[in-house]
């Protein structure tokens, strides 16, 4: 039979209450009776009934968190961030994986809300009306993470992925490179900021062209990065440098110009986003926008943790910036980091 409170009560000699009171407050109840009460509760094997714990205190312990992807390093690094803010903590985290969908962003906001977290984290601007109106009525903090805008539903840690792509732009540009490109996979609502930033600086320095844009909406794959850059190569064979949505898509775009036989950086440069690892290990290195994804996350997990404790943020919105790391993918003529 399922062991109950009463039953963890009763053996240890105390009352239920005191014993809800020592897991859910343990500095509320004496060390001796805290000790006597986790012994029997590691004896019978009982485990406290989340809902009746949020039903008697209005909230649970659970942060959730949800994210586009599991399997995207980029996500990777935030959650770790995350999940070592909250070690040792009396935070629990609770993963929701929305796929990149609107709709399963909307049902999984649903269903973190109807079980009464304390916060809830999710991933950029971009919500449906159905889960934006969820997220402003909610009994809990909210946390926006990954992008940086003027109306936070609570706070907001981020970074500007228009100016973020704007300085890698710029780099391409005065590296001298004359006909830039862009290729992008998947398209969510980041990567067409990334291209906005592109264009913008393209038509301000009269090099841009249509022409030499390639996007699908298929998920990012260093395979498909070189097909992109292949097809931009077909219609745009004068293209001499592209700035690539993702790292994947720039290895893959490397590995292609090489069977090419295009000499990179002089002939051909490539610039990648969120520098991942993989970017310094190639060969050539490849030049990339660095994201501070593990700091995101970090820093996502303390507001939450201080917001929970009655400690606000000195602003609403916190923007961690990117950096333009240069490597020898793009410095042909010496380009500088920005």
């Amino acid at each position: 039979m399922k062991v109950t409170i009463t039953d963890v009560a009763r053996e240890a000699g105390v009352s239920a209450m005191t014993v809800s009171r020592a897991l859910r407050n343990p500095d509320k109840v004496s060390v001796k009776t805290l000790n006597k009460i986790k012994a029997v509760v590691e004896r019978l094997g009982y485990v406290p009934d989340p809902a009746a714990s949020a039903l008697a205190a209005g909230k649970t312990n659970v942060i959730g968190v949800i994210v586009p992807s599991v399997t995207n390093n980029v996500f990777s690094d935030v959650m770790r961030g995350i999940y070592e803010e909250a070690e040792g903590s009396k935070w629990q985290i609770q993963l929701g994986n929305s796929r990149y969908s609107p709709i399963e962003e909307e049902n999984l906001v649903r269903t973190f809300l109807s079980q009464k977290p304390a916060g809830l984290i999710l991933s950029g601007l971009d919500q449906s009306e159905a889960t934006e109106n969820l997220l402003r009525s909610a009994d809990c903090r909210i946390l926006q993470i990954m992008e940086c805008g003027p109306d936070p539903y609570d706070m907001m840690i981020g970074f500007s992925h228009v100016e973020a792509s704007m300085a890698a732009t710029r780099h391409l540009l005065e590296a001298g490179y004359r006909r830039p490109g862009y290729i992008a996979a998947r398209l969510d609502p980041r990567s067409q900021r990334r291209l906005q930033g592109f264009q913008k600086v393209a038509e301000e320095a009269g090099v841009f062209s249509a022409s030499r844009i390639v996007t699908t909406p298929r998920p990012s794959t260093v395979t498909l990065g070189g097909e992109l850059v292949a097809d931009l190569l077909s219609k745009a064979p004068e293209t001499d440098a592209i700035l690539c949505n993702n790292d994947d898509l720039a290895l893959g775009a490397m590995f292609e110009c090489q069977r090419r036989g295009l000499k990179i950086p002089e002939e051909f440069g490539i610039c990648g986003f969120n520098d991942l690892e993989m970017m310094a290990a190639a060969n050539p290195s490849i030049t990339s926008v660095r994201t501070f994804r593990l700091d995101m996350g970090r820093e996502a997990m303390r507001w939450m943790g201080n917001a929970l404790s009655g400690i606000e943020p000195e602003s609403a919105v916190a923007d961690l910036g990117y950096q333009v790391i240069v490597r020898q993918s793009t410095a042909r003529d010496g380009g500088s980091a920005n």
